[in-house]
C-alpha cells in the first residue's frame, strides 16, 4: 500500500514481497464478494473448507486468481497485517485502500499498529484522489489524518470523496457519499 496505492498493476508474482505466503490463510475466501459464483461480501465461500482450502482451485474464478492482499503485495505493510492474524484485509483498488475488517473483530483496524498505519496511509493520500477506507461488513468508515468519518452502510453505487479545504487554521479534510449510478 504505497502512495502509488490507486495505480497498482494487475498482480504477478514478480510484484510480490519475497517469503510471504497465503499458507492456511483464507480469510480473503470470507471477505470479498466474488461475482463470477454469486459469492457476497462476509460470508464463507461454499467451495472454501476448513483445513484443505479451496475446492476447485484449478478451476477458480478469475477474480480469484488474479487476486493477491496488501499484505502479500507491498513491504509497505508489515507481519502484523498479515490477515489470518489480524482478522483484517487490505486491497488495494482505484480509489486507493479498503481496509476489509472480519465482522467477527469489529473493532481490530482500531488496534495499533493497524489504526497508526491506516492514518499515515491517510495522510499520504491527502493530496491524490484516493482514499483509506475500512469496510466493516459493509459499513463504510473513510480514514481521514485529522478524523475517522462512519458513513454507515453504504449502498451499491455509493463512493466517498474526500477533499480539503484551505483555512486560516490549516487544513481541514472533509468527506462525503456521492451516488455514481452504478454499483
Amino acid at each position: 500500500m504505497t502512495e502509488q496505492a490507486a495505480a497498482v498493476p494487475k498482480p504477478t508474482d514478480t510484484m510480490l514481497v519475497p517469503g510471504r505466503e497465503c499458507g492456511s490463510c483464507m480469510l480473503c475466501c470470507k471477505l470479498l464478494g466474488i461475482r463470477e459464483i454469486n459469492k457476497p461480501e462476509y460470508q464463507w465461500c461454499t467451495h472454501c473448507k476448513a483445513g484443505r482450502g479451496c475446492t476447485i482451485y484449478d478451476s477458480r474464478p478469475k477474480s480469484c486468481r488474479d487476486f493477491y492482499c496488501g499484505y502479500r503485495q507491498s513491504d509497505d505493510v508489515s507481519e502484523a497485517w498479515f490477515p489470518a492474524k489480524s482478522r483484517m484485509l487490505l486491497r488495494a483498488q482505484g480509489i486507493g485502500i479498503i481496509c476489509y475488517v472480519d465482522t467477527g473483530y469489529p473493532d481490530a483496524w482500531k488496534q495499533q499498529p493497524y489504526y497508526r498505519d491506516l492514518k499515515r496511509w491517510a495522510q499520504r493520500a491527502v493530496n491524490t484522489e484516493h482514499n483509506v477506507l475500512v469496510n466493516i461488513g459493509g459499513r463504510g468508515i473513510v480514514i481521514l489524518p485529522d478524523k475517522d468519518v462512519d458513513f454507515g452502510i453504504m449502498k451499491p453505487g455509493e463512493k466517498i470523496v474526500v477533499g480539503t479545504a484551505n483555512t486560516p487554521m490549516g487544513p481541514v479534510y472533509q468527506a462525503q457519499r456521492i451516488q455514481t449510478g452504478s454499483d
